[in-house]
């Protein structure tokens, strides 16, 4: 993008708000931390369901509430993510651990979409035992969504 569309969300009047108040930046900050541990408390649960553990608990009943819980979580991380990143853009644009969070957030969500549209997640939920491409695309979303959420720590210290 270019500078003059940072430069249009930074004078947006949200972002100006977020910037002059000494409270709404710390709201829309925890909100986005409770987004990102809904999400990620929600994907570790399933996906280490899908690893094989917490095996009494049958996937078709703990999955589809974890998925919906996930979903709500990353809803919640994205909306005041855009909040958060209105307030300085082209700062954030820059930053490679921002990019990196960004870019592994995009690998979790690719793996979720290809997970979910593959024989293996609906046979999973039926009963079967998750096959070994179940088991990689756990492991995977495992990886790049604690990736994600180390790399969005490190933001703050490479600015």
């Amino acid at each position: 993008m270019t500078p003059a569309v940072w430069e249009a969300l930074a004078a947006w009047p949200v972002a100006e708000a977020l910037r002059r108040s000494a409270i709404l930046y710390p709201l829309v900050n925890a909100a986005h931390i409770l987004g990102i541990g809904l999400l990620l408390g929600t994907i570790a649960a399933l996906d280490l369901r899908l690893l094989g553990a917490f095996r009494a608990v049958p996937l078709a009943l703990v999955g589809p509430m974890l998925a919906r819980l996930a979903a709500a979580g990353l809803g919640v991380a994205a909306v005041t993510g855009l909040l958060l990143f209105s307030t300085r853009p082209a700062a954030y644009a820059e930053n490679p651990a921002f990019l990196a969070k960004l870019a592994l957030v995009g690998l979790g969500l690719g793996n979720v979409a290809l997970l979910r549209a593959g024989r293996g997640w609906r046979a999973a939920l039926a009963g079967a035992a998750p096959s070994p491409g179940v088991r990689a695309a756990a492991a995977l979303s495992l990886a790049a969504w604690v990736g994600a959420v180390v790399a969005g720590r490190w933001i703050g210290f490479l600015q």
